[in-house]
């Protein structure tokens, strides 16, 4: 597939007055003119290809927003390159706006006191879509997300989940070959949420939309995205499948063992023995946890192991989150891509 996104050594830096102390601090700060040099994007490299869904994942002020913005071509970057559709989004706005679809979770496109169908309708005589083809794509939203109760109800008057859908429809009215969502799911419920994810994940298959990611929500990574990219100061940290990233910085898996009637998980463990593939990690009641390494020890050894020993009424596995993953990778300083 073709690069459609591509970033080589993408930098932002910004500069802000130094800030003296002391009696007269104001007035060296506003004088002296020194300033410190941020760097909001230090350095990126990546490509996205036709039809991919990534995760673009990072801590606060790690660069997230800074990187979907030049994306979109609202700044300017300080150096390096970046193409979308093989032109850079800042030298032609105009035209990059055409391919592009974008939901920022805090801000809205709608405008705040006409119907929902009147923002549809205004963005698509914007993009200069024919009649037919704006109909047709109106019914669609219409019916993926559930938007005909309040179609006809001004937007200030919808709620956060309403408003959210509406902007998700207006971001995509115009059928763009990318969309960037920056946090599509801030505030949702839980039902509003799962609807969200239910939508851009069809945008994504059926329409073969190539989608940008960011989010906090590591539910809405790991429901969607197969492909992930950490950032942070700047910098990319890992670039790769969430599979991977698993393997690489959560290697182990636990084994739960209910255990039968009248058998405590102590007496099991004694049962068991030392020579038991993995770790025994916890003993509570008539459960049992047992740790493994999944890519040194299978988990059929594992359940052989407590199976040919100790009588059991239940089995599962429990796979690392990706929160877990996030920690580990952003405690360790030394990691390279």
């Amino acid at each position: 597939m073709s690069a459609l996104i591509r970033a080589e050594g993408l930098t932002k830096y910004y500069r802000r007055p130094r800030r003296h102390d002391g009696a007269f601090g104001g007035l060296r700060t506003l004088v002296t003119r020194q300033y410190d040099e941020v760097r909001a994007v230090d350095g990126v490299d990546f490509t996205v290809s036709a039809g991919e869904l990534v995760g673009y994942l990072g801590p606060n002020g790690a660069g997230k927003s800074t990187t979907i913005k030049m994306m979109t071509g609202v700044l300017v970057p300080t150096g390096g390159l970046i193409e979308v559709h093989g032109t850079a989004p800042w030298r032609n706005r105009e035209k990059n706006a055409m391919h592009i679809g974008v939901v920022f979770g805090q801000r809205s496109q709608l405008w705040w006191d006409l119907p929902l169908v009147d923002s549809f309708t205004l963005l698509g005589k914007m993009y200069r879509m024919p009649e037919a083809d704006y109909r047709r794509r109106l019914d669609e939203f219409v019916d993926l997300l559930d938007l005909g109760p309040f179609l006809d109800r001004p937007v200030r008057q919808l709620s956060l989940g309403q408003r959210m859908r509406g902007d998700l429809a207006a971001a995509m009215i115009h059928e763009p070959s990318i969309l960037y969502l920056d946090e599509p799911t801030l505030g949702l419920d839980a039902v509003a949420r799962e609807r969200m994810r239910d939508f851009i994940a069809e945008m994504n298959r059926e329409s073969v939309t190539t989608i940008v990611l960011t989010t906090h929500d590591l539910v809405d990574v790991e429901a969607l995205c197969e492909r992930v990219v950490f950032i942070d100061q700047g910098r990319i940290l890992y670039d790769g499948s969430v599979a991977a990233l698993k393997a690489a910085y959560a290697p182990h898996r636990t084994l739960v063992v209910q255990l039968a009637s009248g058998l405590t998980a102590g007496r099991a463990a004694e049962l068991l023995g030392p020579d038991v593939p993995g770790e025994v990690t916890a003993e509570e009641g008539p459960t049992l946890r047992i740790r493994f390494e999944a890519h040194r020890i299978s988990a059929q050894e594992v359940i052989s192991a407590v199976t040919s020993r100790c009588p059991v009424t239940d089995l599962s596995i429990v796979e690392p989150e990706l929160e877990d993953v996030m920690r580990t990778l952003y405690g360790n300083c030394e990691i390279t891509v």
